[in-house]
């Protein structure tokens, strides 16, 4: 079956482009050229993988993605002019799996689109079993010591990739490949916001700290967990 993208940009040229070079690429392809438009192509046609532009007239690509969070999780991929790290920390708090600049390489966001569909669940995936948690890709669930968490399309797959890895330590730069390629591996921005919500996801289901920052390093995450989050918290105050 042909994986489905949906495009909402406000600009025509880019709408036409995309649309040509993803469709000769073999992906089924609607676009729609502005963000109201584009949210009720969303609900009917029920996309793989949503490119979206940050700044549009009626709505920004920040809000079409946390509309996007409310009714799913597929990839979610921003366009923008701004290359500001303070503009792609707030697309990734709101969900965005990506953030490609404008003007942009197309191989590189065709590079980057593969990617992204590649590591959506495959039927095939085993479950994992880590310490206190159980993940199952194929049905994108997971649990926490009994209790289930939803987490964005790349909060899971860097969760999958702790889990495989539980006890080592993953650097920065090996996270950042394995989880957003490796056009993305001087990005840390994207590790610092997600590692932040999954901290943040985790510790509110448990009270437990899953993942210990390595300084200078990278992380390693303890799938059992250690102390009490918000003891280690007080203690680093202290």
């Amino acid at each position: 079956m042909q994986e489905r993208i949906l495009v909402i940009d406000d600009e025509a040229q880019i709408t036409r482009v995309l649309r040509a070079s993803l469709t000769a690429q073999g992906y089924q392809v609607r676009t729609a050229n502005d963000p109201e438009e584009g949210l009720e192509v969303f609900r009917e046609w029920s996309p793989d993988l949503v490119i979206v532009d940050l700044m549009m007239p009626t709505m920004t690509g920040v809000d079409v993605c946390r509309s996007i969070r409310l009714l799913g999780a597929i990839p979610v991929v921003i366009l923008s002019v701004r290359d500001h790290e303070r503009s792609k920390i707030e697309a990734l708090d709101a969900g965005a799996d990506d953030y490609v600049t404008k003007p942009f390489k197309l191989q590189e966001l065709l590079a980057r689109v593969r990617a992204h569909l590649r590591r959506a669940p495959q039927r095939s995936s085993p479950i994992i079993e880590a310490g206190d948690f159980v993940i199952d890709p194929a049905s994108h669930s997971i649990t926490v010591a009994g209790s289930p968490i939803h987490l964005t399309p790349k909060e899971f797959d860097l969760l999958v990739f702790f889990a495989r890895n539980t006890g080592k330590v993953m650097t920065h730069r090996a996270l950042l490949t394995a989880v957003w390629g490796a056009q993305s591996a001087h990005q840390p921005e994207y590790l610092r916001v997600f590692i932040g919500q999954l901290r943040k996801k985790l510790e509110s289901e448990t009270g437990k700290q899953y993942i210990q920052t390595e300084p200078w390093v990278g992380y390693r995450f303890i799938a059992e967990g250690w102390k009490d989050a918000q003891e280690a918290k007080d203690e680093s105050v202290g």
